[in-house]
This record gives C-alpha cells, structure tokens and sequence, in this order.
C-alpha cells in the first residue's frame, strides 16, 4: 500500500483555508487527533496528580502515556523522557546543570552548523564556568560536516560535544553515530538536536549514540513543547536547581512546576497520528512508526525533487541545501530578490514559506548570508503535487 497523501490530508483542518503550506521546518500544522485530544484533556474532568481520585489518575496516565509514546518515537527508555517548554528552554536547563561540573581548562565543543539553540546555551554556560569554547566548521561548498572537523576540536578536556542532527535551514544530516564514536573516545557527552531531524527521520536514540537527544513535537504535527531524552542512569547523575519540596526523582527533578497535560495529551495524539501512517499494518507502535517514516520520506523526498530540479534550472537560483545526506528542505537566494520580499510574494499568492536566518545564525553567517538569509522551503506528511506545483508557479521570474 503507497502512501496515500490525499488520506493524510483529510486529517489537517487548517488545509481547508486553501492555504499551500512550505513552513513546516518552523511548526508543521495540527492534524484533527491533536486538536481533539488537548480538548479532551482540557474539558476533563482532570485535577493534578494523585492516585486517590479519578481526576487525579486521569492526570497521571496522561503523563505516562506521553512518556511512553516518545520512548517509542525514539526508541528510548520512557523513564528518561523529560518534558519542557520548549526545547530551546530544556538546552538552557541543562546546559546550566552540566556546567556544574566544568572549570578552567574544560572544553565545550559546538557546531557553526547548528541552530541557536544548540550554540548559545552551550557558549553561555562554558563561558560563565571559565571553560574553553571550540568551534567545529562545516564543509561551505557540500555544507557537511565530516569526521575530520570534530576530531581537530576534540581533547582530553572536551566535556561535552553539541551538534544536529539535520540543519533547521540546509538540512544536511550529518553522520552522528560517526561522530557520536569520536566524542565518546575522548570522554566526552554529546548533546544532540533533533528537532528538525524527527520531522523527518525515524530516531533511534541509542543507535545514534546521543546521550541527550532533543525534539519539538510542533515541529511533527504535535503541541508547544519540547521534549529531551536520555537514559536515565545519566540523569540520575546531574542534579538541577529546583524547588525544595519538589520530588527528586527521575525524569521529574528536570521537570519545574506543574506539567501541561493538555500538551502532554496532544503529543501523544501526534505520535500515534504519525504511527497511522505506516502502509504495512506493522505490530508494536515502534514498528508502525519506523514503517511511516521510511513511506513519509520517500513521498517528501519525490516532491524535494522536483522543487530542487525546478530551481536548478533557473541561472538566478543559488541553492545553498547541498549536503549528500539531508532532510527534504531546501534553502535558497534569487538573484536581485531579498528572501523577505520573495516570502512576501508567496505570501500574497497563498503560500507559507519562511525566510531569514531562521535562528541558524552561525551557518547563515559562515556562508555569507548573515541575518538576511534566505527562503526556506520544507515539506510535512500534508505537502502534495498539487502544492509544489503552486510553488514552482508563484515564485518570482527572474529580472531583466
């Protein structure tokens, strides 16, 4: 059974507006499941956590269902699933955390490739513990990131690593489990972003060899929030600022104030959203959602293909996605045409597209684009022929 894109579609009420949607990589729209399930959740009847009335456990499955559902998008250990406001919050979190244990001499090692959120956390926490800031480059003409950058950063002091999984902007993949080796040769802990990555690629923490792995469930069709997992013997481990009467148990020490079960409620809903996808009617959720992804990429990466083709043809284009192993986004400038002006072109015409620096401040100025940046073009489960072919048709012709 092939994807059925016009099935997936129905699911999504914010298509009915007509609109053609490119700005996934920013938050993807919400399909009816989400929506129904923080309704479900809000109208209750629901009370804080407690096993001694129905409201009360009401609260407590909505949290263990949500652990559960994000071990099986990861393949993680539920027990190691922590939940934030976001994931940019949850980096600062942690970076505050681990930077207890650092000191004059230790090393911090980020990525020009990366998203602000994995670089400023890192720098800030490094910088305020006396520690020592090392930059990994990319490659500017392929925009990969090899082996060979990591290892002329890394020492016996690097304490902790930082990098992407897949580019917010250029969508390039590099090879983590590669890299993931070489951190853990010297010692250190490696931080991954996965933000963009799970909209895009099924995850399977270990395998990659993160020791924490961060996503967004907005950006895959879920809720406002962000999630961090890690195994929890690690956890165990590292000890954040909290509040003293709070419980010191894992993953909850990590967790401030009173969970969002209504966003809790809708991630779950998204994660099984996306497990109804799969073609082949697999077994366990793990299964479904390892199917869905395979049929999601290979219809997203169908229609970046004929986007990609398109521009090529065109002498004013400069795409700047070139990576060998990337997601389906894409990442380009037209010649005589600032980014704001062109996204306000497609704007006018129906379509959402991003553009700027798109908080990837450090490749956009290693590549000379510097705050302006350029279009961002990225495609979600909804994106269809139909969609691409109002693109292609409503970008600005050339000047001249």
């Amino acid at each position: 059974m092939a994807y059925d894109v016009a099935a997936v579609r129905s699911h999504y009420p914010a298509l009915a507006s007509g609109e053609a949607f490119f700005d996934g990589p920013g938050g993807t729209q919400v399909p009816q499941p989400v929506v129904e399930a923080v309704s479900r959740t809000l109208a209750g009847p629901l009370s804080n956590r407690s096993p001694h009335s129905r409201p009360q456990r009401a609260a407590v499955d909505v949290v263990d269902q949500c652990r559960s559902a994000l071990g099986d998008l990861l393949a993680a250990d539920p027990a190691g699933i922590v939940f934030g406001r976001s994931m940019t919050a949850l980096t600062y979190d942690l970076s505050r955390t681990l930077a207890q244990g650092w000191g004059p001499g230790d090393e911090v090692v980020v990525s020009r490739l990366d998203h602000d959120a994995n670089v400023r956390p890192w720098v800030q926490a490094a910088e305020r513990a006396g520690a020592t800031v090392r930059w990994i480059d990319f490659d500017l003409e392929t925009t990969e990131l090899r082996g060979d950058h990591l290892e002329a950063v890394l020492g016996e002091r690097t304490r902790l690593v930082a990098l992407t999984a897949a580019s917010n902007v250029l969508g390039t993949r590099p090879d983590v489990r590669a890299l993931a080796d070489r951190v853990h040769a010297v010692g250190a802990l490696l931080f991954v972003d996965g933000v963009h990555h799970a909209s895009h690629c099924s995850v399977d923490v270990s395998a990659l060899g993160a020791d924490f792995y961060a996503c967004s469930p907005y950006k895959f069709g879920g809720t406002h929030c962000g999630v961090l997992a890690a195994d929890p013997a690690l956890l165990e481990e590292l000890h954040p600022d909290k509040l003293l009467p709070s419980t010191d148990a894992v993953p909850e020490r990590f967790e401030l104030g009173t969970l969002p079960y209504e966003l809790m409620a809708g991630t779950t809903a998204a994660v099984d959203f996306l497990a109804s996808l799969d073609p082949s009617g697999a077994a366990t959720r793990r299964e479904r959602l390892v199917a869905a992804y395979a049929a999601l990429e290979e219809h997203e990466e169908g229609l970046r293909a004929r986007i990609e083709d398109a521009l090529r043809e065109r002498s004013d284009v400069t795409l700047w996605s070139r990576a060998r192993a990337r997601t389906s986004t894409l990442y380009f400038t037209l010649e005589g045409r600032g980014p704001e002006a062109v996204h306000a072109a497609l704007g006018e015409r129906g379509i959402s597209v991003s553009s700027g620096h798109c908080y990837a401040w450090e490749p956009c100025h290693a590549l000379g684009l510097g705050a302006t940046g350029a279009v961002r073009v990225g495609l979600a489960p909804y994106t269809d022929d139909d969609d691409v072919e109002r693109l292609l048709a409503a970008l600005p012709g050339p000047i001249g």
